[in-house]
Protein backbone atom coordinates (compact mmCIF):
# COMPACT_ATOMS: atom_id res chain seq x y z
CA UNK A 1 0.00 0.00 0.00
CA UNK A 2 1.49 3.33 -1.04
CA UNK A 3 1.99 5.47 1.62
CA UNK A 4 2.55 8.64 -0.50
CA UNK A 5 0.44 12.09 0.64
CA UNK A 6 -1.64 13.29 -2.08
CA UNK A 7 -3.24 16.95 -0.82
CA UNK A 8 -5.41 19.31 -2.84
CA UNK A 9 -4.40 22.56 -1.73
CA UNK A 10 -6.98 25.72 -2.90
CA UNK A 11 -6.64 29.51 -2.73
CA UNK A 12 -9.10 31.91 -3.18
CA UNK A 13 -8.48 34.88 -0.41
CA UNK A 14 -8.46 37.18 -3.30
CA UNK A 15 -9.15 37.81 -6.75
CA UNK A 16 -6.66 34.58 -7.61
CA UNK A 17 -8.51 31.28 -7.57
CA UNK A 18 -5.66 29.04 -7.65
CA UNK A 19 -5.37 24.98 -7.14
CA UNK A 20 -2.58 22.64 -6.43
CA UNK A 21 -1.72 19.26 -6.07
CA UNK A 22 0.88 18.12 -3.93
CA UNK A 23 2.97 14.93 -3.92
CA UNK A 24 4.83 14.35 -0.23
CA UNK A 25 4.85 18.24 -0.20
CA UNK A 26 6.20 18.90 -4.11
CA UNK A 27 3.42 20.54 -6.24
CA UNK A 28 3.01 17.93 -9.06
CA UNK A 29 0.16 19.72 -10.71
CA UNK A 30 -0.78 23.97 -10.44
CA UNK A 31 -3.75 26.13 -11.93
CA UNK A 32 -4.88 29.21 -11.55
CA UNK A 33 -6.80 32.63 -12.75
CA UNK A 34 -5.92 35.98 -11.55
CA UNK A 35 -8.53 37.66 -13.34
CA UNK A 36 -9.68 41.31 -12.25
CA UNK A 37 -13.31 39.61 -11.02
CA UNK A 38 -13.88 36.68 -8.63
CA UNK A 39 -14.04 33.59 -11.35
CA UNK A 40 -14.26 31.53 -8.00
CA UNK A 41 -17.51 30.28 -8.11
CA UNK A 42 -16.97 29.10 -11.65
CA UNK A 43 -13.41 27.74 -11.96
CA UNK A 44 -12.71 25.79 -8.42
CA UNK A 45 -14.26 22.84 -9.30
CA UNK A 46 -13.15 23.13 -12.76
CA UNK A 47 -9.62 23.28 -11.50
CA UNK A 48 -9.74 20.67 -9.33
CA UNK A 49 -11.26 18.33 -11.73
CA UNK A 50 -8.85 19.09 -14.42
CA UNK A 51 -5.58 18.75 -12.28
CA UNK A 52 -7.42 15.28 -11.15
CA UNK A 53 -7.58 14.21 -14.61
CA UNK A 54 -4.48 15.18 -15.73
CA UNK A 55 -2.45 13.16 -12.91
CA UNK A 56 -4.97 9.98 -13.77
CA UNK A 57 -6.46 10.32 -10.18
CA UNK A 58 -9.31 10.24 -8.51
CA UNK A 59 -10.80 12.65 -4.99
CA UNK A 60 -10.51 9.37 -3.40
CA UNK A 61 -6.61 9.21 -3.61
CA UNK A 62 -6.04 12.35 -1.73
CA UNK A 63 -5.19 12.59 1.78
CA UNK A 64 -6.53 15.71 2.42
CA UNK A 65 -7.31 19.67 1.61
CA UNK A 66 -5.24 22.30 2.36
CA UNK A 67 -7.03 25.68 2.28
CA UNK A 68 -5.43 29.25 2.65
CA UNK A 69 -7.79 30.62 5.33
CA UNK A 70 -7.51 33.87 5.28
CA UNK A 71 -7.38 36.98 6.05
CA UNK A 72 -8.66 37.93 2.71
CA UNK A 73 -11.99 38.57 0.58
CA UNK A 74 -15.45 37.29 2.28
CA UNK A 75 -16.67 36.22 -0.45
CA UNK A 76 -13.40 34.08 -1.73
CA UNK A 77 -12.69 32.73 1.41
CA UNK A 78 -16.25 31.37 1.83
CA UNK A 79 -16.38 29.65 -1.53
CA UNK A 80 -12.86 27.99 -1.29
CA UNK A 81 -13.51 27.27 2.48
CA UNK A 82 -17.16 25.60 1.68
CA UNK A 83 -15.63 23.68 -1.37
CA UNK A 84 -12.51 22.29 1.18
CA UNK A 85 -15.22 21.28 3.93
CA UNK A 86 -17.30 19.48 1.88
CA UNK A 87 -14.95 17.21 0.03
CA UNK A 88 -13.34 16.69 3.49
CA UNK A 89 -16.51 15.72 4.67
CA UNK A 90 -17.49 13.57 2.07
CA UNK A 91 -13.90 11.73 1.83
CA UNK A 92 -13.62 11.29 5.64
CA UNK A 93 -9.98 13.36 4.95
CA UNK A 94 -8.62 15.67 7.01
CA UNK A 95 -8.55 19.81 6.75
CA UNK A 96 -5.15 21.50 7.05
CA UNK A 97 -5.36 25.57 6.73
CA UNK A 98 -2.82 28.18 6.41
CA UNK A 99 -2.73 31.31 7.41
CA UNK A 100 -2.91 33.63 3.49
CA UNK A 101 -0.41 35.97 4.85
CA UNK A 102 1.96 33.44 6.16
CA UNK A 103 1.80 31.69 2.61
CA UNK A 104 2.02 34.86 0.81
CA UNK A 105 5.66 35.87 2.79
CA UNK A 106 7.02 32.18 1.09
CA UNK A 107 6.83 34.00 -2.00
CA UNK A 108 9.95 35.85 -1.09
CA UNK A 109 12.91 33.59 -0.68
CA UNK A 110 15.96 35.58 0.80
CA UNK A 111 18.94 34.53 3.00
CA UNK A 112 19.14 38.56 3.68
CA UNK A 113 18.31 39.53 7.07
CA UNK A 114 15.73 41.73 6.48
CA UNK A 115 11.60 41.70 7.49
CA UNK A 116 9.33 39.92 4.72
CA UNK A 117 5.88 42.00 5.26
CA UNK A 118 2.55 40.82 3.34
CA UNK A 119 -0.16 43.07 2.57
CA UNK A 120 -3.59 42.11 1.15
CA UNK A 121 -5.64 45.22 0.65
CA UNK A 122 -8.77 46.07 2.54
CA UNK A 123 -10.08 48.89 0.57
CA UNK A 124 -9.12 52.85 0.85
CA UNK A 125 -5.75 52.93 2.78
CA UNK A 126 -6.28 49.53 5.04
CA UNK A 127 -4.83 46.59 5.01
CA UNK A 128 -4.56 42.93 6.09
CA UNK A 129 -0.71 42.59 7.11
CA UNK A 130 1.67 40.93 9.49
CA UNK A 131 5.36 40.82 9.75
CA UNK A 132 7.87 37.82 9.49
CA UNK A 133 11.82 37.87 9.41
CA UNK A 134 13.00 35.86 6.60
CA UNK A 135 12.49 32.44 8.29
CA UNK A 136 9.30 32.93 8.56
CA UNK A 137 9.18 33.69 11.55
CA UNK A 138 6.27 35.73 13.48
CA UNK A 139 7.19 39.18 14.28
CA UNK A 140 4.05 40.73 14.44
CA UNK A 141 0.64 38.55 14.00
CA UNK A 142 -1.65 39.56 11.64
CA UNK A 143 -4.09 42.78 11.81
CA UNK A 144 -5.58 45.30 9.94
CA UNK A 145 -4.18 48.61 9.76
CA UNK A 146 -4.61 52.12 8.07
CA UNK A 147 -1.67 53.06 6.35
CA UNK A 148 -0.18 55.97 7.08
CA UNK A 149 3.69 57.34 6.19
CA UNK A 150 4.46 56.58 9.81
CA UNK A 151 3.60 52.80 9.19
CA UNK A 152 6.07 50.25 10.01
CA UNK A 153 8.79 52.89 10.69
CA UNK A 154 9.89 51.01 13.49
CA UNK A 155 10.97 47.89 10.98
CA UNK A 156 12.08 50.30 8.40
CA UNK A 157 14.41 52.08 10.81
CA UNK A 158 16.23 48.44 11.66
CA UNK A 159 16.49 46.70 8.45
CA UNK A 160 15.66 46.03 4.92
CA UNK A 161 11.64 45.41 4.58
CA UNK A 162 10.14 43.62 1.95
CA UNK A 163 6.85 44.57 0.93
CA UNK A 164 4.39 42.19 -1.07
CA UNK A 165 0.73 41.90 -1.99
CA UNK A 166 -2.13 43.31 -3.96
CA UNK A 167 -1.84 45.90 -0.78
CA UNK A 168 1.35 47.69 -1.57
CA UNK A 169 1.10 50.00 -4.31
CA UNK A 170 -0.70 52.37 -2.53
CA UNK A 171 1.65 51.86 1.04
CA UNK A 172 4.30 52.65 -1.79
CA UNK A 173 3.17 56.14 -2.77
CA UNK A 174 3.80 57.51 0.83
CA UNK A 175 6.70 55.51 2.16
CA UNK A 176 10.08 56.63 0.26
CA UNK A 177 12.09 55.15 2.96
CA UNK A 178 15.87 53.91 1.70
CA UNK A 179 15.03 50.30 3.31
CA UNK A 180 11.92 49.55 1.71
CA UNK A 181 11.42 47.59 -1.70
CA UNK A 182 8.27 46.12 -3.49
CA UNK A 183 6.85 43.59 -4.89
CA UNK A 184 3.63 44.74 -6.31
CA UNK A 185 0.65 43.11 -7.49
CA UNK A 186 1.66 39.58 -6.04
CA UNK A 187 -1.20 37.40 -4.97
CA UNK A 188 -1.31 34.51 -2.50
CA UNK A 189 -0.69 31.39 -4.73
CA UNK A 190 -1.77 27.54 -3.74
CA UNK A 191 2.05 26.65 -4.37
CA UNK A 192 2.86 28.01 -1.22
CA UNK A 193 0.67 26.00 0.52
CA UNK A 194 1.49 22.69 -0.75
CA UNK A 195 4.90 22.80 1.36
CA UNK A 196 3.52 24.65 4.99
CA UNK A 197 0.26 22.04 4.50
CA UNK A 198 2.57 18.93 4.30
CA UNK A 199 4.72 19.39 7.50
CA UNK A 200 0.96 20.63 9.60
CA UNK A 201 -0.46 17.61 8.04
CA UNK A 202 2.72 15.21 9.51
CA UNK A 203 2.15 16.73 12.29
CA UNK A 204 -1.51 16.14 12.45
CA UNK A 205 -2.49 19.58 12.97
CA UNK A 206 -6.00 19.08 11.74
CA UNK A 207 -9.53 21.39 12.10
CA UNK A 208 -12.59 20.94 13.17
CA UNK A 209 -14.28 19.94 9.62
CA UNK A 210 -17.42 20.80 11.35
CA UNK A 211 -16.91 23.98 13.13
CA UNK A 212 -14.01 25.64 11.30
CA UNK A 213 -14.68 29.16 9.92
CA UNK A 214 -12.27 31.09 7.98
CA UNK A 215 -10.26 34.09 9.56
CA UNK A 216 -12.29 36.93 8.21
CA UNK A 217 -10.36 39.22 10.49
CA UNK A 218 -12.97 42.13 10.22
CA UNK A 219 -17.16 41.35 10.15
CA UNK A 220 -18.68 41.57 6.65
CA UNK A 221 -20.34 44.59 6.22
CA UNK A 222 -23.11 44.88 2.96
CA UNK A 223 -23.13 47.62 1.66
CA UNK A 224 -26.80 48.45 0.72
CA UNK A 225 -28.03 49.26 -3.04
CA UNK A 226 -28.88 52.82 -4.07
CA UNK A 227 -33.01 53.77 -4.38
CA UNK A 228 -33.33 54.38 -7.49
CA UNK A 229 -34.85 58.10 -7.42
CA UNK A 230 -38.35 57.91 -8.42
CA UNK A 231 -39.77 59.52 -12.00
Amino acid sequence: MSTDVFLLSIETSTTNCSVSISKNGTTIAFKEDNSTNYSHAESLHVFIEELLAINTMSLQQLSGIIISKGPGSYTGLRIGVSTAKGLCYALNIPLVTVNTLHSLAHRITTKSDCYIIPMLDARRMEVYTAVYDNNYNTVEKTKALVLDEMSYSEHLNTKSCVFIGNGVAKFQEICNHPNASFKIQEFPSAIELDAIGFTKFQNKEFEDVAYFEPFYLKDFVAIKPKKQALK
